[in-house]
């Protein structure tokens, strides 16, 4: 199971990573591309990273060992990162044609937002041998975010380019409109890290790994350990 785990995560860094060239190649065909602005959109740098953590991790369960528990805390703040895009990208898809607005999504533009971001959300929730991840980390998948988006903000400014629109004062009116979209954005990415985290907690009957039986947790203690003391 670990072997096959491990190769498909190494197919979707691969197949990740054919994506984001093959996009940076379509889009050179419109008239608001620069390879600055390709790079500014939270998908290519939460997909850059994907690749990244899914290759690394793909090697882990090659070798049949778990993610170390901060690399656990990257996986979980980016497989987040990967899929809060896909969600966000699928409701900006979905109001464009209710608004007579069609926007072209190519096969690697699927791949990236959705594909992409259904295959770590199905990763998480099944493959085994998950590394358990305390709730205490849960406030850091906020800076990122936060810090991209001020970032962004300052640099529309300066370039009269904006990658989504709710961070654009042309499209949505300040503070009302800005403070809703991107509250709901923030809210969101908060939400799937807390449901990441939940289900980091759930543990099968038995560890795929060493088939021992895992230890409960009991106040942040495994019971044989507050058995030991």
């Amino acid at each position: 199971m670990r072997r096959a785990v491990g190769i498909l995560r190494l197919v979707a860094a691969a197949t990740g990573l054919v994506a984001l060239i093959s996009y940076f190649v379509y889009v050179q065909g419109f008239s608001t591309f620069s390879t600055a602005n390709y790079f500014a959109y939270f998908t290519q740098q939460s997909n850059m990273a994907n690749v990244v953590v899914m290759a690394v991790s793909g090697v882990f369960f090659l070798r049949g060992r778990r993610d170390p528990p901060w690399f656990a805390v990257l996986h979980a703040l980016v497989t987040t990162y990967v899929i809060v895009s896909g969600i966000i990208y699928g409701i900006i898809v979905a109001q464009s044609a209710g608004h007579n607005y069609t926007i072209g999504v190519p096969w690697s533009s699927q791949v990236l937002h959705f594909y992409l971001s259904t295959f770590v959300l199905i990763d998480w929730v099944l493959a085994p041998g998950r590394t358990r991840i305390r709730w205490r980390v849960l406030p850091l998948v906020v800076p990122f975010p936060v810090v991209w988006g001020i970032a962004t903000i300052v640099r529309g400014a300066d370039v009269g380019w904006y990658p989504y629109f709710f961070l654009d004062p042309a499209q949505v009116m300040w503070p009302g409109e800005f403070a809703f979209y991107n509250g709901i954005a923030v809210g969101t990415i908060i939400g799937v890290m807390a449901a990441l985290i939940g289900l980091s907690h759930l543990r099968p009957r038995r560890d795929v790994f060493t088939g021992a039986v895992p230890p409960r947790v009991l106040g942040g203690a495994a019971e044989g350990e507050r058995a030991r003391g």
